[in-house]
């Protein structure tokens, strides 16, 4: 096996494990290999590992290794921030010297901007506020989001904060403080992702994703160019190289081989070409990854939900699955017994229209209207799409809600039934689709 091959095999095996760790958990893989491999990975190998250090060495490697992933995964520190930023810098430092003198002076200014961006949305989304809940905002983010009465009820206290908990909130136990419209704690920017900086999130995601497919083909156009100055013949594709006639595996390795060598040109050493390449190689392996990050958190977006909310909406699938899911009609008199804990007004166009519980005995609950709000019979649930999302209005209005925080806001001095008509028609929720 030659360099290019042992490279491109050791980059792309530790861009698929990335890849299974990240999207190993997520609720539409839940049923797929990718899930059975992330279970395989970080559940059933580190159990037979306890029990043989346990055999063995009385727990004593366990312990070490509980800590210091509890460290890496559940404090707030730096350490992955530092590892991500010496990612973008030292693949740049070790690509640019190479790529620089070969390429056009519109390549030049178009790769400046595709390379400054991620850093400033990285500096935005890692050092803004992500939606912290205080005791001076606390009355505005309880009335940012009206409750669903699904996945969100009001009368619940934070243990830690003492707030009561605004709808679509979350506690971060890494940051020890409550986030509106909490989605995850993102350990690459060492702070959390919530209604704030979701937004800067996005960018971060979508500009890491552009430089790392810019700086990919452009370098694979480098290479492509040097090895056809040494095989004519040369294609990407073996089997449409030498006008169509192919080429041969192993010739085809030998030119990449080559290549790597080669691609510095007269403008560098062969080293300096080789570690160019293997950053060009690198982030042709890690596009996908982060493009179907991207890609994930655009389909949350267009759902109108979270990965916090999506984690739930799972658990309610697998216990609609049970049959032990029963839903009905939330009433307006329901919503004004609840005033005491809940604002007369919320922000948001739409109220909640239903009530949603879990039955232990798979029976429709009781008719105690102290405990379960609403009105009219149980009717059980046997799929999400049966279920309306309070927090999913349209697409556009979603973006609106993630890019222009606050735009979705009414004014609480506006009677709710004039405000929700005024200017555009009441919204609707739209039904659930687990992403």
């Amino acid at each position: 096996m030659g360099s290019f091959a042992k490279l491109a095999f050791g980059v792309l095996a530790i861009s698929f494990m990335v890849f299974v760790t990240f999207f190993g958990r997520l609720p539409a893989l839940r049923h797929t290999p990718i899930a059975w491999l992330y279970r395989v990975i970080w559940v059933t190998i580190p159990r037979a590992f306890q029990r043989l250090d346990s055999r063995f060495f009385h727990g004593r490697i366990s312990s070490s290794v509980s800590r210091f992933t509890n460290y890496m995964m559940y404090d707030r520190h730096p350490t992955v921030l530092v590892f991500f930023l010496v990612l973008l810098v030292g693949g740049e430092y070790l690509y640019l010297p190479v790529v620089w003198p070969q390429i056009s002076t519109l390549t030049k200014v178009t790769g400046t901007i595709s390379i400054i961006l991620p850093y400033l949305f990285l500096y935005l989304s890692a050092f803004s506020d992500p939606g912290y809940i205080t005791s001076a905002n606390h009355a505005s983010e309880m009335a940012r989001y009206p409750y669903d009465f699904t996945l969100f009820h009001p009368g619940y206290t934070c243990s830690t904060c003492t707030f009561l908990k605004p709808a679509r909130s979350k506690h971060c136990r890494v940051c020890k403080r409550c986030v509106a419209r909490a989605d995850h704690h993102c350990i690459f920017i060492n702070n959390c992702v919530g209604a704030k900086n979701y937004h800067w999130f996005l960018l971060l995601l979508l500009t890491t994703a552009i430089v790392t497919l810019y700086g990919g083909l452009l370098g694979m156009s480098i290479m492509t160019f040097h090895i056809r100055r040494r095989f004519p013949e040369f294609s990407l594709l073996p089997w449409r190289a030498n006008r169509g006639r192919g080429m041969t595996l192993s010739r085809w390795l030998l030119a990449w081989s080559w290549g790597f060598n080669a691609t510095a040109g007269p403008y560098a050493s062969s080293t300096d070409g080789i570690l160019m390449s293997a950053v060009t190689l690198l982030a042709l392996m890690t596009t996908p990854l982060v493009w179907g990050l991207l890609g994930y958190h655009l389909w949350l977006v267009y759902s109108g939900t979270t990965i916090n909310e999506s984690m739930k909406w799972s658990d309610w699938q697998a216990d609609m699955d049970e049959g032990t899911v029963f839903k009905r009609r939330f009433d307006a008199a329901g919503r004004a017994k609840n005033l005491q804990i809940e604002p007369a007004w919320t922000r948001w166009p739409v109220e909640a229209e239903q009530v949603l519980v879990r039955s232990g005995d798979g029976l429709p609950p009781g008719k105690d209207e102290t405990r379960w709000p609403g009105q009219g019979p149980w009717k059980r649930v046997r799929k999400l799409r049966e279920v309306e999302n309070l927090y999913d209005i349209g697409l556009w209005d979603n973006l609106l809600d993630v890019f222009v925080p606050g735009f979705m806001f009414r004014d609480p001095q506006v009677p709710a039934a004039e405000s929700k008509t005024r200017g555009r028609k009441k919204r609707r929720a739209k039904r659930i689709y687990l992403a």
